[in-house]
């Protein structure tokens, strides 16, 4: 059950950073991060209310907390990596963040077996040549790297943080909510001081309109997200740390596939290798 969790994780996260990066083309990336989760957020509202879920909240459910302030500066940090520097390094290198869920389980004492290691070894590889790094060319400004590490590190202790969250089902629904709206507010004080100093809050072109006729897009995101920190901390609780955070971060390779369907974009060479070298490492994850 850890695979196929962690496998739906990668699956959801790669659409979701699909989704979102279209949509951010046309729409301030802040804007995108807080819309997307306030939809998120009232859904999983009625969630809560719905099960009762408030009954489980634990002592731990800080966590969440924590979870959503550090999710959207992980979201800018990366945002802002992508408009700096080339997508072909930031891509791969945002993907070193899985050290932190792998870091915590080894710290809690798991020892994954050889054949798991091999997995990992050859996953990771697979994992950041999906990325389609970027060999030679202009060197990439300091500043670059260091968001993107940030954001890197970021995204991994949201993973961590939200798995921590909660020990049952209806705990779990609770820990997403606190975990959304703490990122609406977040995001929305930010959004509003951008506001007040002049930056852009709506679509340049279509304004409140396109706004609207996007929310469709904004709730898939949202929600894809929502989930992907559900089946994550639902792999974590059926097996190995280390083995569900390498095959949660095999999600650049679901983004590069969806823009070669969607989008037809095509794969370059090193993708490609890497896709196969993915699938290579979660075959050996999931027979060890």
């Amino acid at each position: 059950m850890t695979a196929l969790f962690a496998l739906a994780t990668s699956l959801l996260i790669g659409l979701a950073d699909f989704g979102g990066g279209l949509l951010t083309r046309r729409t301030p990336a802040l804007t995108v991060v807080v819309v997307s989760q306030a939809i998120a957020a009232a859904v999983l509202g009625v969630v809560v209310a719905a099960t009762g879920a408030w009954h489980d909240a634990e002592p731990r459910l800080w966590l969440a907390v924590a979870a959503g302030l550090v999710g959207p500066l992980a979201m800018l940090a990366f945002y802002k990596a992508l408009a700096l520097g080339p997508m072909g390094v930031v891509s791969p290198l945002s993907t070193i963040g899985v050290a932190v869920p792998v870091g915590v389980g080894l710290a809690v004492g798991e020892r994954p077996g050889l054949i798991q290691v091999a997995g990992i070894l050859v996953a990771v590889v697979g994992i950041l040549l999906a990325g389609g790094p970027r060999f030679g060319g202009a060197p990439v400004q300091r500043r670059t790297v260091l968001l993107t590490l940030g954001a890197a590190f970021g995204f991994g202790a949201v993973m961590a943080l939200i798995a921590e969250a909660s020990s049952t089902l209806p705990g779990l629904f609770l820990a997403l909510f606190v975990q959304r709206v703490t990122n609406v507010v977040a995001g929305g004080a930010a959004l509003v001081a951008g506001a007040r100093r002049g930056a852009r809050v709506l679509p340049e072109a279509g304004g409140l309109r396109l706004l609207r006729a996007s929310l469709p897009g904004l709730a898939f995101v949202g929600l894809a997200d929502v989930a992907a920190n559900g089946t994550y901390s639902l792999a974590v609780q059926h097996g190995p740390v280390t083995v569900a955070a390498v095959l949660a971060y095999l999600y650049p390779v679901i983004t590069a596939l969806a823009a070669r369907g969607v989008l037809r974009e095509r794969l370059r060479g090193v993708q490609a290798a890497g896709a196969g070298l993915a699938l290579v490492g979660t075959v050996l994850l999931a027979a060890g």
